[in-house]
C-alpha cells in the first residue's frame, strides 16, 4: 500500500512560517518519497548525498535569510513599521499552508511517485493536472485575498489595524506579498515533480535566489531612504514610494524563485501542460487523505494567531514606553535562528532514517521501528542539546552581531527572545522525531490531536504572559511558552507511540543520553555566558565586541562541552568525535 513517508511539513514548524516568504514557511525539508529514485547511487548512499544537499541547501538559505533579516531590521527597525512589514510577509505563507500547502507534501507527493510507478507516461499527466488545479486555486484565492486585505489584517492584528497610519501601511504591504500565494504553490508542486524524479537540489536552493533578491530590495532602500536609526521612518512618515519598492521586491523574489525551477523541469524530462481534466484521476481520493492534515494545519495556525495578535499589542505598547525591539518582529528573527539547527540538524538525520523506518513499519516490526526512532532521537541529540544551551548563553551576543543596526537596545532584547526559546530546541527536536514514527505508519490524526494540544498549550501560556508581564518582557515570555508546550507535546506523543508499539521506546537509553548531554552542557553554558559577558564588558556590545564574544563564547562552550562529555563516556558523541576524524583523514 501507499506509505506516507513526510509529515505535513508545511504545517509542522509554525516557526519558520514567520520568517522566510519564498520556501514555503514552515517546511522543513522533506525526506525523499518512497519509490523516488536516489539520484543513481544506490539506495543508502543516494539517499545520504541526497540528504546532504537538502541540508547544504537550507543552511545557506538560512544564512542569507540571516542577513535578509538583518537588512529588514536595518531599515525598518523592530517597532510597528517592522511589524506591518513581518505581518506582510507572514500573512501570505499563512494562508497558502492553510489552504494548499499542508496536504501536498503529505497526501499528493506519494501520489506523485505512485504514478511515475504506474502510469505508462511516468506520472506526466498526473503532476500537470497537479499543477495545474494548484495554479487555479491559489490564483483565484490570492485574487480573492487582495480584495480582502484589511480584514485579513484586522485577523492578524487588532493593534496594527485599529491604527489609521499603521493599517495603512500593512494592508499596502499585505497587498503586494499576497500574489505571492501562487507562486509558492507553483514552487512546491515543481519541487515535489523534481523530488520524486530524483532530483533533491533545486527546491533547496533557489530560495536563497528568493533572499538574493530581497537582499537587493533592502540594499536600495538603505541606499534611498537610509538605516531606521537616522531616518527615522516609521508608519506615518514612510512614503508610498518605499512602500512600493519593499512590496514589489518581495514578491519579485518569489518570482524568481519559481522561474528558477523551470529548467530544472527541462533537465528531468518533464514538460508543463496545463490539463483540466481532473475527474478520475485520483485527485479527489488523495484530497480526502489530506484531511486530518489539514485540520493538523488549522489548529498550528490559530496558535499562532494567538501570538501575532498578543505580540503585536504587546510590542506596541513597550515600544511607546521606550523599549524597542519587544514585538512580533522581533519574535520572528529570534525563532529564525533557534530554529535553523532543527532544519539542518535534526531533518537531515531522519531524512536518511525515513525510509528505512517506513519498511518496518510496513513490515510489522515494531522492534525496529523503536531502534531507529531511538537512533534519530539520540544521533541529532548529540549537536541538538549543547546548541540548545549554547543559546541561552551567547543569545545576546549573536543577536547584538546580527541586528544590531537596529540599535543595541533593540538587539539586546531579542537576544533575550532567543535565550528564551533557547532550551527548547530539545523537546521541539524530539517531538519532530517522534512523530515520524507515526507517519510512517500512515497515521495522521495522532499528530493533529497532538498538535491541538501543543497549540492550546502555546496559546494560553502566550495570553498568560501578555496579562502578566510587563510589556517589555511579555513577548520574552511568550518564547519561552514555545518550548513549554513542546515539552509537553512530547510527553503526550511518547506515550501513545509506547501504547502504539506495545512496549518500551528504548526510553532508558534515550533519557539518559539526554541527561549526559545536558550535564555536559550545563557547566559548558555557564563557562561560555561567563567568557562571552567578560568580553562584551571589554569591548562593548557593538559589531567587533559582539563577533569577538561569540567567537570566544563559542569555543569556551564547544570545548567544555567536548571535555565533559568525554569523561562522561557519551557513546553518541564518541561516534561523531570518530567520523571527524575519520573525515579529517586522523
Amino acid at each position: 500500500g501507499r506509505r506516507l513517508l513526510g509529515a505535513p511539513g508545511a504545517a509542522e514548524e509554525p516557526s519558520a512560517q514567520t520568517v522566510n516568504l519564498g520556501t514555503v514557511p514552515g517546511k522543513e525539508p522533506e525526506a525523499p518519497a518512497e519509490g523516488a529514485p536516489d539520484s543513481g547511487k544506490g539506495g543508502g548512499g543516494g539517499l545520504l548525498k541526497s540528504s546532504a544537499i537538502m541540508a547544504a541547501g537550507t543552511m545557506v538559505s538560512r544564512l542569507t535569510g540571516f542577513v535578509r533579516s538583518a537588512m529588514i531590521v536595518a531599515a525598518l527597525g523592530a517597532s510597528a513599521l517592522g511589524d506591518s512589514y513581518q505581518l506582510a510577509i507572514t500573512l501570505p505563507t499563512m494562508l497558502y499552508i492553510l489552504t494548499v500547502g499542508g496536504g501536498l507534501n503529505s497526501v499528493f507527493v506519494p501520489q506523485l511517485v505512485r504514478s511515475m510507478k504506474e502510469d505508462d507516461d511516468g506520472g506526466e499527466a498526473y503532476a500537470n493536472r497537479l499543477l495545474t488545479l494548484v495554479a487555479v486555486i491559489l490564483g483565484v484565492m490570492a485574487a480573492a485575498a487582495v480584495f480582502a486585505a484589511p480584514l485579513l489584517v484586522r485577523m492578524m492584528s487588532v493593534k496594527l489595524a485599529g491604527d489609521p497610519a499603521a493599517n495603512e501601511v500593512t494592508v499596502t504591504f499585505v497587498r503586494y506579498c499576497l500574489p505571492s500565494i501562487f507562486f509558492m504553490g507553483i514552487h512546491v508542486v515543481m519541487g515535489q515533480v523534481l523530488n520524486a524524479r530524483g532530483r533533491f537540489g533545486a527546491m533547496m536552493w533557489t530560495p536563497v535566489l528568493n533572499n538574493i533578491v530581497i537582499i537587493a530590495t533592502i540594499s536600495m532602500f538603505l541606499w534611498v531612504y537610509g538605516s531606521a536609526a537616522t531616518s527615522r521612518l516609521n508608519v506615518t512618515t514612510i512614503p508610498p514610494e518605499g512602500v512600493r519598492l519593499l512590496g514589489v521586491g518581495t514578491l519579485l523574489g518569489l518570482v524568481v524563485q519559481s522561474l528558477a525551477m523551470f529548467p530544472y523541469l527541462r533537465a528531468a524530462g518533464f514538460r508543463i501542460r496545463p490539463r483540466f481534466d481532473w475527474r478520475g484521476h485520483g485527485l479527489g481520493k488523495a484530497a480526502k487523505l489530506a484531511k486530518w492534515t489539514i485540520l493538523f494545519v488549522l489548529a498550528n495556525q490559530a496558535g499562532v494567531l494567538v501570538v501575532s495578535q498578543l505580540s503585536t499589542w504587546a510590542g506596541d505598547t513597550a515600544a511607546r514606553n521606550g523599549d524597542p525591539g519587544t514585538g512580533y518582529i522581533a519574535y520572528s528573527n529570534a525563532q529564525l535562528i533557534w530554529t535553523m539547527p532543527q532544519s539542518i540538524i535534526t531533518v537531515s538525520v531522519m531524512a536518511a532514517l525515513l525510509p528505512r523506518l517506513s519498511r518496518a513499519a510496513a513490515d510489522g516490526d515494531p522492534g525496529a521501528v523503536r531502534d531507529d526512532i531511538s537512533q534519530g532521537l539520540r544521533n541529532s541529540a548529540v549537536a541538538i542539546v549543547p546548541i540548545a544551551f549554547g543559546f541561552v548563553a551567547l543569545g545576546i551576543p549573536m543577536c547584538t552581531m546580527i541586528y544590531g543596526s537596529a540599535g543595541v537596545d533593540a538587539a539586546r532584547s531579542m537576544g533575550y527572545m532567543l535565550m528564551a526559546f533557547g532550551v527548547g530546541l530539545i523537546p521541539y527536536s524530539v517531538q519532530y522525531v517522534v512523530l515520524r514514527a507515526f507517519y510512517a505508519y500512515e497515521d495522521t490524526r495522532t499528530p493533529f490531536f497532538n498538535t491541538v494540544i501543543v497549540a492550546a498549550v502555546n496559546a494560553a501560556a502566550s495570553a498568560l504572559c501578555f496579562l502578566l508581564l510587563p510589556a517589555r518582557w511579555a513577548v520574552i515570555g511568550m518564547a519561552a511558552s514555545y518550548g513549554l508546550a513542546y515539552l509537553i507535546g512530547v510527553g503526550i506523543a511518547w506515550r501513545r507511540l509506547r501504547d502504539r508499539l506495545g512496549g518500551d521506546l528504548d526510553g532508558r537509553r534515550v533519557v539518559r543520553t539526554y541527561i549526559r548531554l545536558a550535564g555536559a552542557s550545563i557547566p559548558a553554558t555557564l563557562a561560555a555566558g561567563a567568557a562571552a559577558w567578560g568580553i562584551t564588558r571589554a569591548l562593548g556590545s557593538g559589531t567587533f565586541g559582539s563577533i569577538a564574544a561569540l567567537i570566544g563564547g563559542g569555543i569556551v562552550l564547544g570545548a567544555v562541552f567536548v571535555l565533559a562529555a568525554k569523561r562522561m563516556r557519551i557513546a553518541e558523541m564518541t561516534a561523531m568525535l570518530g567520523m571527524v576524524r575519520a573525515r579529517l583523514g586522523r
